[in-house]
């Protein structure tokens, strides 16, 4: 007989607590769980991967800087260090996080107002927010935001964000705050619209569209890698263009394109953000800067970890995404990116799906691509001033058409057309009010819309024939909550009271599988009315936790209580109509 082995209490806790402790390392930083299978193949692929991501993060941030009214240099310095921190607590090989359109628009308001500083605020608060959500585990907050909704504020962002560059495209100076100004700004400036300028956007819209439809294979030939590389990297193809268009017409001292102007060179300060700035004669301090964003302190960490999660979740391919630990990552990625002068950052879509096509293994790709941002924002900043800013206006353009879910109004028309109610009314209060509110408004009419719902469950009330004896048969169609309570028995009282005689009610459960005090009171208050007309009240095929609650309430309930055995002959054929 083999020899047993006995171990200590105290020596057994300890080993599983050491191991407790290795999983939770291992499940918030996930570094800790692939870089000791990190092989040298992996390394190229991610190097390719990251700088194909770095041709296309950099004019996207430069443009998406511009949208959000800041210095174009901010563009860059919101797209590094948000690579660096998703390598280590990020969970999604994929994603690449940094500054997005969405993000942009709603930085922009405040940046109008109080300047660059308060974008730098924005971040860090924006991080704190999603980083304590995080840690409470508060990822199922975000299922209260439906698809519609989503939808709609995705439509008028990208609507919002095109229309606030027709201005740039047509070489009309000054900026838009919404999307009425933006089209009013276009009617009313119309003899202002200079040529160049609208023709250097709408060629460059055009050859984005072109290299997008580009035939290339990622395993083919050399043509069609080359191909394939260059349809990603279009966005950074036209600029480049752009930029060789605009510096040679500038040796010759030919000044027919607006341009970005001076960018700041080199790398940003490491500093905390500022949590107090002056404005004119006014200095804001903490308290008073909080007030100023409102409720932007929780609608941007939000829309940003719903961004985020739904890009995890579209790129996972059958692995579970961990709601809570990408929301600890985007969180640090924010607090560290405002200590580098970075804007609100989240995951991006476009840049995410380059990254998906290149090949990416691990997260380091993003590394590389973090690299090569501050590669340009210490040598290339002096080239970037001779960007035409009618091609950033087309790059922005095109990427927000490519935004655009038009085909979501033809799904929901076709699976339930309730569904554009929300989605209509955040479209338009979006495009109306301003994205913040919009979304507020479409989350509250679909809440309306689940209460409504829950108030009005669907109800199968008919008469049936069981063996000579007229029946009232009653089916609620789902679990039965308070706002239901009194609905359910006004409709059965309202029916009895259009049928003479004294016929018996048989209230079916099968469906309901919880119900509260307040179902269970008015339950009581029916079978209280049938007595009083003489009217039998039976419960049939109730489970057993809703039959408790029942009976906890009132115990002379109980003896309303059937089982099938007794009652199935109710399920014979019927006779009666359905409600």
């Amino acid at each position: 007989m083999s020899e047993m082995i006995y171990i200590p209490v105290s020596t057994r806790r300890n080993v599983t607590s050491g191991f407790n402790l290795r999983q939770l390392l291992l499940r918030r930083i996930p570094i800790l769980a692939w870089i000791p299978q990190y092989s040298s193949s992996k390394l190229l692929q991610d190097i390719l991967a990251g700088l194909t991501v770095g041709l296309t993060a950099i004019p996207q941030g430069i443009a998406y800087a511009i949208v959000a009214g800041l210095p174009a240099q901010y563009g860059l310095y919101s797209s590094f260090m948000g690579c660096f921190v998703y390598l280590v607590f990020g969970s999604c090989k994929d994603i690449t996080v940094g500054p997005t359109a969405i993000m942009a628009l709603l930085s922009q308001q405040h940046v109008i107002r109080l300047g660059e500083d308060i974008a730098v605020l924005l971040c860090f608060l924006t991080g704190c927010v999603i980083l304590l959500m995080g840690l409470l585990h508060l990822g199922f907050l975000v299922e209260f935001v439906s698809m519609p909704v989503i939808s709609g504020f995705t439509n008028a962002a990208a609507i919002i964000i095109g229309t606030s560059q027709l201005g740039t495209l047509l070489g009309l100076s000054g900026r838009s705050d919404s999307f009425v100004d933006a089209i009013s700004k276009v009617v009313n400036h119309f003899d202002k619209i200079t040529f160049w300028d609208p023709l250097l956007g709408i060629c460059s819209m055009i050859l984005l569209v072109c290299l997008k439809k580009l035939p290339g294979k990622k395993g083919g030939t050399m043509g069609e890698k080359f191909m394939w590389v260059t349809s990603l990297a279009r966005n950074a193809v036209v600029v480049i263009f752009g930029i060789i268009l605009n510096r040679s017409l500038f040796s010759y001292g030919i000044k027919i394109f607006k341009s970005t102007g001076n960018i700041t060179e080199g790398l940003p300060p490491f500093a905390p953000p500022p949590f107090s700035l002056t404005k004119g004669n006014h200095t804001y301090h903490f308290q008073e800067l909080i007030g100023e964003l409102g409720s932007t302190v929780i609608s941007v960490p939000l829309i940003a970890i719903l961004e985020s999660i739904a890009i995890a979740k579209a790129f996972a391919k059958g692995r579970t995404v961990d709601a809570n630990q990408e929301m600890l990552a985007l969180g640090l990625c924010n607090i560290f990116g405002s200590f580098s002068r970075s804007m609100p950052t989240t995951g991006s879509f476009t840049r995410t799906a380059v990254n998906n096509a290149s090949g990416v293994k691990t997260p380091m790709g993003g590394v590389i691509t973090g690299c090569l941002v501050l590669l340009a924002c210490g040598l290339l900043t002096s080239t970037f001033q001779f960007i035409p800013k009618a091609t950033l206006a087309a790059v922005i353009i095109v990427a927000m058409y490519y935004m655009l879910e038009l085909r979501i109004f033809l799904v929901l028309w076709r699976t339930k057309k309730i569904d554009l109610i929300p989605l209509t009314v955040t479209l338009s209060s979006c495009l109306a009010i301003g994205p913040e509110y919009g979304m507020i408004g479409g989350i509250v009419v679909n809440l309306i819309l689940l209460l409504y719902f829950a108030a009005r469950p669907g109800l199968l009330i008919e008469e049936r024939v069981v063996d000579g004896l007229t029946i009232l048969f009653v089916s609620p169609k789902q679990s039965l909550s308070y706002p239901a309570a009194e609905y359910l028995r006004e409709r059965v009282m309202s029916w009895c009271d259009t049928r003479p005689g004294t016929i018996p009610v048989v209230v079916e459960g099968r469906h309901v599988l919880r119900i509260d005090a307040t179902v269970a009171k008015n339950l009581a208050l029916l079978l209280a009315d049938l007595e009083a007309r003489d009217q039998r009240l039976v419960f049939w095929n109730w489970c057993e936790q809703a039959k408790r609650t029942l009976t906890s309430y009132d115990a002379s309930l109980h003896a309303s209580f059937k089982s099938s055995g007794s009652v199935g002959q109710i399920f014979s054929p019927r006779t009666a109509t359905r409600e």
